[in-house]
Formats: structure tokens, C-alpha cells, sequence
């Protein structure tokens, strides 16, 4: 029996071959679950049974809560049909063998508590977007129909439609049904695959049917989006077990996207309510979210996301290791993180945040800062590094980190965990010190197929903005660079929405290809549903801004649509072409409700009688009437101008002095 068959951790790979009382105790459990040993071996060692690692609302039972739920939990989505229970019996004596060994490998298995959800009543599409339709431009593709999502909205008269860009997934469907399996059909033969991911894809040459959604959802030629993918230059989060994801592609050369971030803290939130932040954060544009879990019941929450979620889902896993652990960040070791991994990977999540460029080095560089390290991933890691005075496990393990990628098709996001947190400690060497590896870890990851994107500060000065662009082009080989903000000033808690949203549409404007959002809560506390719609509509402006800056092909004529209106005092299509129609409509009737003021060519802040475009539209009426066309030069127009208060002056009997009219009698 070669070793080589198994690709897992040292005890999975050499503690079962070497003692050969385990071994047969594993084998005959393997045998009763009626499966081919060699098949057997190689999904427990790598990848583990799919519902066996955690409780998960897509358990046997079908209902499941985490070993810290103390609330009642109802019936979930089910992602497929159950699987034999032997083998997760398999993976329970795996369990139990490591824990006498007093290694630490998965959270226990809980019984469910009976009782329901309270969900909450999800946001409607046709109440966020009056006089818009849910649309799907349909593409074929190797017998394949694609149907990429689009929002129609509807002008008046003979102004047609415009599709715009939409990420609010399908309709219709309850939270505790989940979203259709979208790509149940283009994954099909790849879990058998040591590598699946897009890139190496994309290297071969293959156009997958993900390529081909996103093409058409950019407007883009889908050679162009191969190339690339290949070229590390974009990426599509899209692991093969998020069947309810619609693709969307990172990329400088593509829309700037928009992350939004959510999950509860050890203080607040429920899983009803993160499901809630998710649904609104997406209906109002959000192209990727991220778990960032931190309280109870982070894997159930998890769980009921990724099956609500048509976007790419993001995760920091540190946070959950550390939560394995009750929280004591000593006991948090490469065996921990590892298996936390594997679970996340087989709930589907998409991206991982890890702080791999956060090396032993590189800390005593932030003890001259004014607000040290401010990123909770990055802190971890950085304690665990000064405790055992060792390097930072995920740096060491990268290769094995890259494996599990690989056969799942996750994208990395290098985090940032030494990101300036203050205008004062912007571009120090700490930041930069770790953007170089950053840089290191990317290359390495191409090399085994693996799609990666930077993350970026944190708290930047306009003018120190482009420097951070620059370097990351450079440094990371041009990989695509995702930012928090910046926030370009310290000085506004409670709209840190809008002052990183200015950092935002700069650094877009340079390069970067996703912006994480910021909500008013930034710095103040966990965000509610309506902070998670005012950081997406900040964002969502920043990263359009940002898009007509680099003349992406489909980011005009949405504006030019709204300005055509806007000019022809088209009320309702003003209303109903803006990012966020009930608010417009809403700030135009708080005082000109009556419905004449939908049709009036003025509003409130002008009048009737200083309205500059009511003004402007009385002289072009005036120049059409006296035959002043557009074909008419401005010279013409000056000459025929002159004509007139000619013939007027002769009118008047060319005389340069008139009595004035109380003077002619």
C-alpha cells in the first residue's frame, strides 16, 4: 500500500499505515460502509465526509445546531440525498483515535434542539426596484443553457428598457428552502479531480461554463476572460460545492465589484439575522459577501448562508479555529486550522481571507505605530507567532493550504493582517513588508493553479493612495488587489461609509478590482440590515465612479440614461433608474407629493422660475422656432442675432436716444 494515496495531515497519513491495530480497526469500518477502500481512504485523509465533520443544517437528520447553541433550530436545505451512516461512523473512530492520541480534530457532534427559525420577511425585489424586472439573457454553451441574471428597468413611453448589472439571485424562494442548485450540472466529474479550479482551466485552454456566465454578464469576449483568468490577472471564487452560486470574475479589466461583510459577534446577532443582512446586502448589489462569524453557532450560520448565497461567500477561518479552541488562542495549532478548513471547504465557501504574510519578522515593525495591529486575523496569527516564538503556521503550511484549493476550487485572499489602521501608521514598512510577501505567496499559488487576490489597507491619505496601487501591481505580478476603503480621514465615526467610500473610487479608479464596503457602524458596532444597505450603496457608487474612469464598456450608458431624464423631466424614470429608487422617490414627495409634481419641470430647490434646465429648454425652443437647428454654426447664430437688433434699431427710427415712454406727452 503506497503512502503516497494519502494526501493528508501527518497523523491521518503516517499514524494509520504504522500501527496496524488502528489500521484494521479503520478498514473495517471503511469496508462496512460499502465503499472501494482505496475511494474510502482518499475522502476521509483529504476531504472528510461531507456531513460528518460538524453539525450542519444539511445533516442526515436534516436539523443540527453547534456545540454552543442553546436556541431552537428547525428543518434546512438539503443539499443532496443522505449519505450512508457507516460513513460517518468512519469518520467518528478517525475522531476518536485522534482525540486518545490528544489531538484536537472536530467540534463534538450535538442532537438537535426541536422548534422553529423566526426568519424574517425577506426584502422584495419588486419593492427595492419599482418598474424593474428580474431578466436572464440565455447563453448556450456545450448543451448547456446559462441564464445570466440582469435587472430590466422599464422607462416611460418610447424610452425602452435598460438592463443593468444584478446580484440579487433567484426569486421567490424561502430561507429555510435555500437557492436552486444553479451548477449542479457544471460540476458533475470534478470532485474526482486533484485540481478543478478556473485557472487551471483556463491554462488548458477550457472555456467552463462559469467563464462563459461571467463573459456575458460583463459584456466581454469570453477569450478575454480566459486569457485572464490564466494569466492570474482575475479570478472567479466559485468552489465546485456552491451550487447555488451565480459567477461573477475579479479583475482590474472587469466591473469593480463590491464585498459586503456581515456575521454575528459574541454579543449580538442570530442566524436569522445574518441570513437577513445577507438577502439585503445582495438585493442592493453586493457582488460577494463575507461570513466574518465570530459568536455562537459560527458553522450553522455558515451553513444556512452558502445555501442562501448567489454570490461568491468569503470566510476568515482563523476566526472559527479560535472558536474550537473556547477562544484560547494557544491552543489554536496547524492541525485545528486545517480541519477547520476542510469543513469550511465542504460547505462550499468560496474565498478564504488567510494571514499567511504576517511573519515572525515583521511584528516588532508595528511597535512604533499609533494604532499597532488592527486586524483580528492578523492579531491571532501575530500572538500565536510571539507565543511559541515560531513562524506563522499558515506561511509554513502554504502548500497544504494550496492542496485543499486546488481539489475545491477556493480562492485565496491574502489578507492583510499588518494593514495600517490609522491616517498616521499609512505606507510604513510593516504594510509594506507584508504586501512583498504577499507577492511571494501568489506566485506560489499560480504555480499549483490556484487563483489568488491581495487584500489592501485600511486607512490611507489620498495622496499616499497611488503608492499602495503601484507597489501591489508590482509586487504581486498584477493579481487582482482587494481594499478595505481606504478610509481617506480619522475624523468621521458614524459615516466611515463615506470617508472610505472616497479612498474607494480613487484606488478603484487605479486598479483595484474589489472593494470591501464600510458601514456607518465601522469603528461603532455590529452592523444592522439598514447599515449593510448604506455601506452597498456607498460602495456601489465608489466602484461605478470608478468604472467610468476606466471606460468600462456597459458603465455610461446607465448615467447618460439618468441625465437624458433628468433633463426631460422625467420624474418616475429618474426615480426608477437610480441605485436606490424608494429613497429618491421618497426625498422628491417629502415636499412635492401631489402627483401633477411627478409631470412639473421643476422641483423644489429651484421653483418654477429658476429651474436651470427649464430656462435652458425655453432657449432651445426659441432657436428651434426661429431657425436656429443644430446644423446652425455659433457664427451663424451671432450673425442672424445681429440682423435682428439691427432691424429692431430701425424700427425704432434709428435714432441712439429714445424718450423715455412718461416723457412723450
Amino acid at each position: 500500500m503506497a503512502p503516497v494515496s494519502l494526501r493528508g495531515p501527518a497523523h491521518c497519513r503516517w499514524q494509520l499505515l504504522l500501527d496496524p491495530a488502528k489500521w484494521l480497526t479503520w478498514l473495517v469500518v471503511t469496508l462496512a460502509a460499502g465503499r472501494h477502500r482505496s475511494k474510502m481512504i482518499a475522502r476521509v485523509a483529504i476531504t472528510a465526509p461531507r456531513h460528518a465533520v460538524a453539525p450542519s443544517p444539511a445533516s442526515r437528520t436534516g436539523r443540527a445546531v453547534s456545540r454552543s447553541s442553546t436556541r431552537a433550530r428547525a428543518a434546512s436545505p438539503t443539499r443532496e440525498a443522505p449519505e450512508d451512516a457507516a460513513q460517518g461512523d468512519a469518520f467518528e473512530e478517525l475522531k476518536r483515535m485522534s482525540r486518545q492520541e490528544g489531538r484536537y480534530l472536530q467540534q463534538s457532534v450535538n442532537r438537535p434542539h426541536t422548534g422553529e427559525y423566526q426568519w424574517r420577511q425577506a426584502p422584495t425585489f419588486e419593492d427595492c426596484y419599482p418598474n424593474s424586472e428580474k431578466v436572464y439573457h440565455e447563453v448556450e454553451h456545450e448543451g448547456l443553457t446559462l441564464r445570466v441574471p440582469f435587472r430590466r428597468i422599464h422607462l416611460s413611453e418610447d424610452n425602452g428598457y435598460l438592463d443593468v448589472h444584478d446580484t440579487s439571485g433567484p426569486h421567490g424562494h424561502e430561507a429555510r428552502d435555500g437557492l436552486p442548485k444553479l451548477r449542479e450540472e457544471w460540476v458533475r466529474g470534478r470532485d474526482e479531480q486533484e485540481c478543478c479550479t478556473q485557472m487551471y482551466y483556463a491554462r488548458q485552454g477550457i472555456v467552463t461554463p462559469e467563464m462563459r456566465f461571467v463573459a456575458e454578464r460583463e459584456g466581454m469576449p469570453v477569450d478575454f476572460v480566459v486569457s485572464e483568468v490564466a494569466r492570474g490577472r482575475a479570478i472567479i471564487p466559485a468552489n465546485r460545492r456552491h451550487l447555488e452560486l451565480e459567477p461573477t470574475i475579479v479583475g482590474r479589466k472587469f466591473m469593480t465589484k463590491v464585498n459586503a461583510n456581515f456575521g454575528n459577534s459574541a454579543v449580538a446577532s442570530s442566524i436569522e439575522e445574518e441570513v437577513e443582512k445577507l438577502q439585503w446586502s445582495t438585493i442592493w448589489g453586493a457582488d460577494t459577501v463575507m461570513d466574518l462569524s465570530t459568536g455562537a453557532d459560527i458553522h450553522e450560520t455558515r451553513e444556512w448562508v452558502m445555501r442562501n448565497s448567489p454570490v461568491p461567500v468569503g470566510t476568515v477561518p482563523i476566526y472559527q479555529a479560535l472558536e474550537k479552541v473556547d477562544g484560547d488562542v494557544e491552543k489554536i495549532t496547524w492541525e485545528v486550522f486545517r480541519e477547520t478548513l476542510i469543513e469550511q471547504a465542504e460547505q462550499g465557501v468560496d474565498y478564504w481571507t488567510i494571514h499567511a504574510g504576517v511573519l515572525l519578522r515583521y511584528i516588532p515593525l508595528t511597535a512604533k505605530r499609533m494604532t499597532g495591529i488592527v486586524s483580528r486575523g492578523g492579531s491571532i496569527h501575530a500572538k500565536l507567532c510571539l507565543l511559541n516564538h515560531t513562524e506563522n503556521f499558515a506561511y509554513e503550511h502554504w502548500d497544504d493550504i494550496l492542496d485543499i484549493c486546488a481539489r475545491y476550487d477556493i480562492s485565496l485572499s491574502i489578507g492583510d493582517g499588518l494593514r495600517p489602521g490609522s491616517i498616521y501608521d499609512a505606507n510604513d514598512e510593516a504594510q509594506f513588508a507584508e504586501l512583498k510577501t504577499q507577492g511571494e505567496l501568489t506566485r506560489r499559488a499560480w504555480e499549483r493553479n490556484v487563483q489568488v487576490m491581495n487584500e489592501g489597507p485600511g486607512h490611507v491619505p489620498m495622496n499616499k493612495i497611488p503608492e499602495n496601487m503601484a507597489k501591489q501591481l508590482e509586487w504581486c505580478s498584477e493579481a487582482p488587489f482587494y481594499t478595505l476603503g481606504p478610509l481617506a480621514t480619522d475624523i468621521a465615526p458614524g459615516y466611515d461609509h463615506i470617508t472610505s467610500a472616497i479612498g474607494a473610487a480613487r484606488i478603484g479608479e487605479l486598479g483595484t478590482a474589489l472593494l470591501c464596503y464600510v458601514t456607518p457602524k465601522e469603528h461603532l458596532g455590529l452592523p444592522n440590515r439598514d447599515d449593510v444597505k448604506a455601506g452597498v450603496i456607498a460602495y456601489k457608487i465608489a466602484a461605478h465612479a470608478a468604472d467610468l474612469s476606466k471606460g468600462h464598456p456597459r458603465a455610461q450608458v446607465w448615467d447618460d440614461a439618468l441625465s437624458k431624464a433628468r433633463f426631460e423631466f422625467r420624474w418616475q424614470d429618474q426615480f426608477n433608474l437610480s441605485l436606490d429608487p424608494v429613497t429618491a422617490r421618497s426625498y422628491h414627495d417629502a415636499t412635492l407629493p401631489q402627483e401633477p409634481a411627478k409631470t412639473a419641470h421643476f422641483c423644489s430647490m429651484c421653483g418654477p422660475k429658476f429651474c436651470s434646465m427649464s430656462i435652458t429648454q425655453d432657449i432651445r425652443q426659441w432657436a428651434e422656432e426661429n431657425g436656429f437647428g443644430d446644423d446652425v454654426s455659433a457664427n451663424d447664430a451671432k450673425i442672424a442675432g445681429m440682423q435682428a437688433m439691427s432691424e429692431k434699431f430701425q424700427a425704432k427710427g434709428g435714432e441712439v436716444y429714445l424718450t423715455p415712454p412718461e416723457l412723450d406727452n
